[in-house]
């Protein structure tokens, strides 16, 4: 295994980000583990983390961690796992402009704003690793995920022209992008469906009713679904190998929808989404 590094990450207070936090930190490193809310944080804190609060929706909040992190480390963070996200489900028809908003600003922009204010540290020592937990949502879209599709694609985005930028800067850039995996996810889209979308008019009423049914779900509600453990594989990786890959597939859709969209014609894999 490779020397300690010292790791800031997001979005710690449960599922992936949560298992990543402990699987580092019994590797030897130094995790600091962030979480939006103030007792996800009490309770890390209790497990032995180094734990601060961070919102990604609130640049204050943003730049008060990083100050934190900087006086807990003297400025020295060898990477950064940007993890933390959320899902709104819905139609694309009927996410209002302030619903898109709030997606964007949690799952881009803050981390945008995160990512800025870490990388002069990393010229500074001149070396690290950022690693961007996207999806398979982040390579094809499908339905009544719209929200989530567009962050996700805007996310690759942004660390694709990133990583092009800090060539020989010796900040290796790395996007992880899962299928399925066992968490909270559905349970808190839940929650943001019944808040922020309305069926009761919408032509999309009976697909609603099905999505609602998938959302309650207890434990695997898609084929191929895999424990968070498979991501962390891949972080690890991502932070501790001589030559991080660019990429890290994770669950078998996201193989197999990656290869489709590399050889298929657009309608086709079209026809294919629609089905899933």
């Amino acid at each position: 295994m490779s020397l300690s590094k010292t790791i800031l990450m997001t979005g710690c207070s449960s599922g992936i980000g949560y298992s990543t936090a402990i699987a580092l930190k019994k590797r030897g490193h130094h995790v600091i583990a962030t979480a939006r809310k103030i007792d996800d944080v009490h309770r890390l804190t209790q497990e032995g983390f180094t734990s601060l609060q961070l919102d990604l929706a609130d640049s204050a909040s943003i730049q008060n961690a990083v100050n934190q992190a900087i006086e807990l480390t003297g400025g020295k963070i060898d990477a950064l796992f940007n993890n933390g996200a959320f899902g709104q489900p819905g139609a694309v028809e009927d996410l209002s402009r302030d619903v898109l908003r709030l997606q964007f600003e949690t799952n881009l922009f803050g981390t945008h704003e995160l990512t800025n204010l870490i990388i002069p540290l990393m010229r500074k020592q001149g070396h690290g690793r950022i690693i961007y937990n996207s999806s398979i949502l982040g390579l094809v879209a499908m339905r009544y995920r719209g929200a989530y599709n567009a962050s996700k694609f805007a996310l690759e985005g942004l660390a694709d022209t990133l990583r092009l930028e800090l060539y020989g800067a010796n900040i290796h850039i790395s996007l992880i992008e899962p299928g399925p995996i066992l968490s909270d996810f559905r349970k808190n889209s839940h929650v943001l469906y019944q808040k922020n979308i309305d069926p009761t008019h919408s032509s999309h009423k009976a697909a609603y009713d099905a999505m609602e049914a998938r959302l309650q779900k207890e434990g695997a509600a898609a084929p191929f679904t895999l424990p968070a453990q498979a991501v962390v594989e891949k972080v690890i990786h991502a932070l501790e190998a001589k030559r991080p890959k660019l990429r890290y597939y994770v669950t078998f859709p996201t193989y197999l929808f990656g290869f489709l969209k590399r050889i298929l014609p657009m309608s086709w894999l079209d026809a294919l989404l629609r089905k899933v």
